[in-house]
């Protein structure tokens, strides 16, 4: 639902009746729960990339219409602005060699749409935000021609009510406003989909969030925005100003933004559902013709439409999911942290450290967070997309001893995170060479302490120190860039630099 939507507008009685549904739905949903109707354990992950239009220059192609009219195939779809694009990947089981499985898929199914793109002098580039966006290219006439995006700006900037202000502060300061969301097209990202039984739902999501910092810490890949070097990882804060639906006085009283980490841990799935309803007003009050009260009553699964089409339009860093399989209800955590890219290796290895650390954390008899707090794991996500793989964070000391220390990112990968990891890809019966490759390529970028993000800020300024100016400097970075992510080859190993360039 919302994927064919026609943006005329609600009336008054459109919302009550929505929220009347919602309220139905999360009826449902608790009722399911106390039911126990949901699918039994799979070990299932899914994996989503949001991809750039690019051409040869390095500059943003405005024609995702065309390259999917060619690339013809339903694992490509549209996303929010006309340079972007989304791959998915089917669910896979976690075992065996299913990393490997993953990288060769998406090496096949990239490619692909590279040659494709090429038919229209177009090419595909996975970063976290393309560094040669400028402003001129994120305003409304670039918005994607989908119903369901034209109808979501609508929204979100009558709730707004005035234009959305971008101001980030990191090395350098950027500020500007925009009349619509386009600017969060900026943003692309990698989803980490894993199915989990309600049991076990509030464990993994915890640890999720737990770790989300230490994600952006090693897999931070989006230093740059309208040619200006901000964080390391700017899609957050971009993303988070670019859906804010709060004009400043609500942000005065405290109000919370669409584009949210959350203030607590959680003991079950329900509580975050709960407070998608009870903290955020809907925008897309579309309704469906289903009474899920009904179908439970009758013993079917119902659908609950309202609660994924609304949940959907919450921003949650770590997202709770509803879904329905061959005709099961079943929960996912949807892991929103990562930046596309660089490479398919590197994507892999992200998701390898994050499916193995979820499960060693989720399973501790002394979890971390019952040992630090929720303010803690949101800081280190800040500090995280503030300073990338330079961070510090804190985190529960080693042993008995109670209490938090501050650690460099990469001390704390290498012990302790790292050994975890490799434990939780052992639970999960993932073989031994894959675990070692992958988690490999993320203990390198600790020792080397290189990620996307610094290779991007180290080659820009060293074309700077070329002579070349500011936005010659970023293009002739990301045409590098470019070359580099499909020679497939890891971003720690990537050379500074231009080639025949000291």
């Amino acid at each position: 639902m919302g994927e064919k939507v026609v943006a005329d507008g609600f009336a008054l009685a459109d919302r009550q009746k929505y929220r009347h549904k919602l309220h139905e739905c999360l009826e449902g949903l608790d009722r399911l729960l106390k039911e126990k109707k949901f699918d039994r354990p799979k070990n299932l992950m899914g994996l989503e990339i949001e991809l750039n239009l690019a051409g040869a220059d390095g500059l943003p192609k405005m024609m995702n219409a065309e390259v999917l009219d060619r690339i013809a195939s339903r694992d490509f779809q549209t996303e929010l602005g006309m340079f972007n694009l989304e791959v998915n990947i089917v669910p896979h089981r976690l075992g065996g060699r299913v990393l490997d499985q993953l990288a060769e898929e998406l090496r096949t199914g990239l490619g692909y749409a590279h040659r494709k793109a090429a038919e229209v002098d177009a090419g595909i580039v996975m970063i976290g935000i393309l560094p040669t966006l400028g402003r001129d290219d994120l305003v409304h006439a670039n918005l994607s021609d989908v119903d369901r995006y034209e109808l979501l700006n609508q929204q979100i900037v009558a709730a707004r009510g005035e234009p959305f202000q971008l101001d980030i502060e990191g090395v350098e300061h950027l500020v500007c406003s925009s009349d619509s969301i386009v600017p969060e097209s900026a943003c692309t990202s990698v989803q980490l989909h894993l199915q989990v039984t309600p049991g076990r739902f509030a464990d993994v999501w915890n640890a999720a969030q737990a770790v989300a910092g230490v994600q952006i810490a090693v897999g931070a890949n989006a230093p740059f925005l309208f040619g200006q070097e901000l964080w390391r990882e700017s899609r957050p804060p971009l993303f988070t100003q670019a859906t804010d639906t709060r004009p400043p006085e609500l942000i005065a009283q405290g109000v919370r933004p669409r584009t949210w980490f959350g203030e607590r841990w959680v003991d079950s799935a329900y509580e975050l559902f709960e407070e998608n309803l009870r903290y955020f007003p809907a925008l897309l009050p579309i309704c469906d013709e289903e009474d899920p009260l009904r179908v439970l009553d009758e013993g079917g699964v119902p659908q609950l439409k309202e609660l994924v089409l609304h949940n959907g339009t919450v921003y949650r860093w770590n997202r709770p999911v509803y879904g329905i399989a061959d005709g099961v209800p079943h929960l996912r955590v949807e892991n929103r942290v990562l930046p596309a890219g660089p490479t398919v290796t590197d994507v892999i290895a992200n998701a390898a450290f994050y499916y193995g650390l979820v499960r060693a954390l989720a399973e501790d008899t002394k979890p971390v967070w019952r040992r630090m707090a929720f303010e803690e794991a949101e800081a280190n996500f800040d500090t995280a997309c503030r300073y990338g793989i330079d961070a510090e964070l804190t985190w529960p000391r080693a042993g008995r001893g109670a209490g938090t220390h501050r650690v460099p990112a990469v001390q704390l990968v290498q012990d302790e995170l790292l050994p975890l990891a490799a434990a939780g890809l052992d639970a999960w019966g993932v073989e031994a060479a894959d675990r070692d490759r992958y988690l490999g390529v993320i203990e390198e970028r600790c020792r080397k302490r290189m990620n996307g993000a610094s290779w991007q800020v180290d080659t820009y300024h060293r074309a700077l120190d070329a002579g070349l100016g500011r936005e010659a400097a970023l293009a002739a970075m990301t045409r590098r860039y470019g070359e580099l992510m499909h020679s497939g080859e890891p971003v720690h190993t990537w050379a500074v630099g231009f080639p025949g360039h000291s």
